[in-house]
């Protein structure tokens, strides 16, 4: 299991804090089990936004096609197959004379 990121622990912790003032004060409650109930749901709150909070995305660059092969809906061109050339008999370069 990988470890939190900042923004998760962050995100995660404010919810916790912020949503057990607030239901707290909304409620008015001064009873025990009132008071262990909205730090449960706020524990679960604050656990549901730190896993929601999108993780950092790993780049995958082999899984791509190249540029050139990839088709938009449009056929491309066949490149032409590449004929060898016949060798030019070149004269030997130092000399003066040529045979």
């Amino acid at each position: 299991m990988p470890r939190p990121t900042a923004a998760q622990l962050t995100y995660g912790s404010c919810t916790v804090i912020f949503s057990t003032l607030a239901m707290l004060l909304l409620s008015q409650t001064s009873s025990g089990v009132g008071i262990a109930i909205i730090s449960v749901s706020a524990l679960a709150l604050g656990l549901l936004v730190a896993m929601t909070v999108p993780l950092p995305r790993t780049r995958v660059v082999a899984m791509q096609k190249p540029a050139r092969e990839q088709t938009h809906g449009q056929p491309q061109p066949q490149p032409q197959p590449q004929t060898a050339e016949e060798p030019v008999p070149v004269a030997a370069t130092g000399s003066s004379t040529a045979a």
